[in-house]
């Protein structure tokens, strides 16, 4: 009984080791700011640096690519209405883009214009959109462009 004790502690101890490396939408972003639908100035430029020590496709997997932070770099508070809603990095490096939604479900891209990705919305949800910019490759200077201009 005390080997198996010792297992299921070994066990608990990596998972939440694991865990602690993996990114964290609760973190305090790098930024942050809240904006109701029909927000002016568009696009709400935001200047970020990209990458981390996470490597998001062994932690999220699928099409997200790219190292990034354990904590956002940007929460973006959205009341939504009847615009579409897009997000937009552009840097001289690769980069990739993850978000966390306001639905709790994770979204990302990689390379949708040359090597600056974007995601969009054409009918958003209101709440908080957890924003992370990637390095695939070497971490570089970026800006995070959000509008609702498609």
């Amino acid at each position: 009984m005390r080997n198996v004790l010792s297992i299921v502690a070994v066990i608990a101890a990596l998972s939440a080791a694991g865990a602690a490396a993996a990114q964290d939408p609760s973190a305090n972003a790098g930024g942050a700011s809240r904006k109701n639908a029909g927000f002016t100035p568009d696009p709400i430029t935001v200047n970020v640096y990209s990458g981390g020590g996470i490597d998001a496709s062994d932690t999220l997997g699928g099409s997200c690519v790219g190292m990034i932070a354990g904590a956002p770099d940007y929460e973006f508070t959205y009341t939504a209405g009847s615009f579409p809603l897009s997000f937009q990095v552009r840097s001289q490096g690769d980069t990739s883009l993850i978000i966390n939604g306001p639905d709790g479900r994770w979204y990302c891209d990689d390379d949708t214009n040359g090597l600056n990705p974007e995601l969009t919305w054409g009918r958003p949800g209101s709440g908080s959109y957890d924003i992370w910019v990637g390095a695939v490759g070497d971490a570089a200077s970026a800006t995070l462009y959000i509008t609702e201009t498609p």
